[in-house]
Parts: structure tokens; C-alpha cells; sequence
């Protein structure tokens, strides 16, 4: 599993963005588009204080060109080439239409340009009701934390559930928990294996739970910029992080974990008859695996020695630790458990490559 940042890391960094964030909803008229001769971009803003200008992340560059209709190809040439035509593009798209926006903004950036109907189900809020709930199971270890630009994740394993593959081959009971405050993905709450001999981790697709970040239309007294602090934000998801509590206590239940150590044991008996190198080319194309991640997953299925589904797997997850990018990593451990929910018939094409 790739490793991430200390727990006292994560609360100190959420501590810090709590006090420095700011979420405005701003009708597009009020919002003016800059491009500066280094190919900067800047959001100023008609607050009722004056206009204040916010510098923008690539993110919000890419979800404010989606949300104009802009290809962001096209968008990202004129940024580099042609600012003065860029800044007419924004600007004309953004004076024409009567829709409003949710900016998130974070040390004096924009880092999201959302809709006015985005559920912000943020992380501060998230960790401070999950945290005591983790810290109550029983010998819990948080195994893996990270804040990244675009993620939230906490990877926690509980040596009290075990099951043996195979003769010291062991894997534990654990929980994956992820969330998006920029519009990247919805909060998910997924069961985990962890495995000791290599100390990877399989993010298991089944039962769930996923809260999509879509909501009402956010309260607007007038035409003007509303600004939204975190202690005035109305606290209505009570009854979403129970339902979060008891998912967590599910996803390390017995059940829960031998139905999915079970289906990750099953893959044993799928035997890779084919050639390995065009087993791994099957699984890049049908997974988006780009030359280095396919290279990656060859080496560590080759090096296991075990021509098997189950080596195939292992060989995606051991090979997420490699991954610099921790929400690419995370992917791969999640692309492990996609693969243990295979059927026969779909595992055919990979186990058969020739």
C-alpha cells in the first residue's frame, strides 16, 4: 500500500484549511476572467467589499473551461499563446449567462469552479465524525492517510479478522474511506484487504457506500456574491454520517470480509495460459494502463512467479506502492478488487492472451 502522511499530519493540515478556505456562490456576471503574460490565470470577483482577485489551480482552469463549454485543449492553447483571446472568450461566455457558481477557494486560490447544486460534504467535517468511530474499533491501525490536492483518504487495517490464502499467506480486514471536496468523486466508504506478505492493499468494490456531492440549489437572498464560512455552513448530514458509522462497523465485520477474502482466494484457481506479456497488454487496454504502469505490473507479476489470477491481482496491487501519484496508487488498489469480482467469461481474455 502506498504510504502517506502521519495522522497528526492530516489533522494539523485539515486545522489549517479550515481556517484559510472560503466558498463563494457568484452570479457568472460578477466574475471577470485575467490571463497574465506568464500564462497565469486569475478569478476577480465583485465582492461587496470591491473586486478581489483569487488566483486559479489547473483543476478549476479545467472545470471552468467544462462548465463554458470551452475544449480544454483549445482553452489551454489560447492560455499559452493567446491570453487577450482567451480572456475575451471567459469573459463573453461568463457575461452571457445567468447561471451561478460555486468557487471554492483555499489560500487565496480558486481551486474548484462547481455548481450552486454541489452537497459539500467536507473533510474536516468528515474526519472530525469518523476518526472516534475508526479509533473505537477494536486494535484499529491506520495504515495509510494523505490529503492531496483533490482527495481525502484514510486506509485503516484491524489485525483482529485474518484469513490465510494459502500456508502463510495471510490477509486482514480493513476500511478505505475517500472523499472529494473538489468535485472529484463522491464520499466512499469500501471494504479493504490488506495483505502481509507485501503489505498491499485491495480496496473492494463491493458493498459500498458512495455519497454523491448533489444537492439543493444553495440559498440566495440576492444578485449578489454570497460568501460561506464553514461555521455558519448548516449542519444537515447527522443523519448521512451514521449511516457512515455503520458502514464502517459492516466493512470490518467477519461476513463482510470472508465473502471478500474468498472471492480474492477463488482467483487461485485461474490459471494464465496465455502469454503473461499479453495477459498485461489485455489488462492495459481494458483498464487505461498507460506504457509505464503496464511495464510495472509485468515485472511484479513475473517476479511473484505465480502465472495465476490471484498473481495477476497481486502484481496490480504490489505495484501501486511504486506509483508516485497517491491517487493513481489508489486506483490500482482499487483496480485489484474490481478484478476479484470478474466472471469466469471476463477473465477469459486475460487468462488466454496469446
Amino acid at each position: 500500500m502506498r504510504s502517506g502522511r502521519t495522522l497528526v499530519s492530516l489533522a494539523h493540515e485539515l486545522q489549517r484549511q479550515l481556517d484559510t478556505k472560503k466558498d463563494l456562490v457568484v452570479p457568472s456576471p460578477l466574475v471577470r476572467h485575467s490571463t497574465s503574460e506568464g500564462g497565469g490565470t486569475t478569478l476577480v470577483i465583485e465582492e461587496a467589499g470591491g473586486p478581489t482577485s483569487y488566483g486559479v489551480t489547473p483543476l478549476a482552469r479545467r472545470q471552468l473551461a467544462d462548465k463554458l463549454s470551452i475544449p480544454y485543449a483549445y482553452f489551454e492553447r489560447m492560455r499559452e499563446n493567446q491570453p487577450v483571446l482567451l480572456d475575451r472568450n471567459v469573459n463573453t461566455w461568463l457575461q452571457s449567462e445567468g447561471d451561478r457558481r460555486l468557487l471554492r477557494t483555499l489560500d487565496g486560490r480558486v481551486r474548484a469552479v462547481l455548481s450552486d447544486r454541489f452537497r459539500r460534504l467536507d473533510n474536516y467535517d468528515l474526519a472530525e465524525h469518523v476518526l472516534p468511530i475508526l479509533q473505537g474499533l477494536h486494535d484499529i491501525q491506520f495504515e495509510s492517510v494523505e490529503l492531496t490536492e483533490t482527495r481525502m483518504y484514510l486506509k485503516c487495517v484491524t489485525p483482529q479478522l485474518k484469513f490465510e490464502m494459502a500456508p502463510g499467506d495471510i490477509v486482514q480486514a480493513g476500511i478505505a474511506i475517500s472523499n472529494s471536496e473538489v468535485g472529484q468523486g463522491t464520499l466512499s466508504v469500501q471494504p479493504l484487504l490488506f495483505r502481509l506478505v507485501c503489505r498491499n492493499g485491495l480496496i473492494v468494490a463491493d458493498r459500498a457506500l458512495r455519497k454523491t456531492h448533489v444537492g439543493r440549489a444553495l440559498a440566495q437572498e440576492d444578485e449578489g456574491v454570497t460568501i460561506y464560512q464553514d461555521d455558519t455552513l448548516q449542519a444537515d448530514d447527522k443523519a448521512f454520517f451514521l449511516k457512515v458509522r455503520d458502514v464502517v462497523q459492516a466493512a470490518v465485520s467477519d461476513v463482510t470480509f470472508r465473502q471478500a477474502a474468498v472471492k480474492m482466494q477463488k482467483t487461485m484457481g485461474i490459471k494464465l495460459t496465455g502469454d503473461p506479456v499479453q495477459s498485461v497488454e489485455v489488462l492495459a487496454q481494458r483498464y487505461t494502463l498507460n506504457d509505464t504502469e503496464r511495464s510495472g505490473v509485468l515485472r511484479h507479476l513475473v517476479a511473484g512467479g505465480d502465472m495465476s489470477g490471484y498473481g495477476l491481482v497481486n502484481a496490480v496491487t504490489h505495484f501501486s506502492q511504486e506509483v508516485e501519484d497517491y491517487d493513481r496508487a489508489t486506483e490500482f488498489e482499487a483496480l485489484g478488487g474490481k478484478l476479484i469480482e470478474l466472471t469466469a467469461a471476463e477473465w477469459k481474455p486475460l487468462a488466454e492472451a496469446a
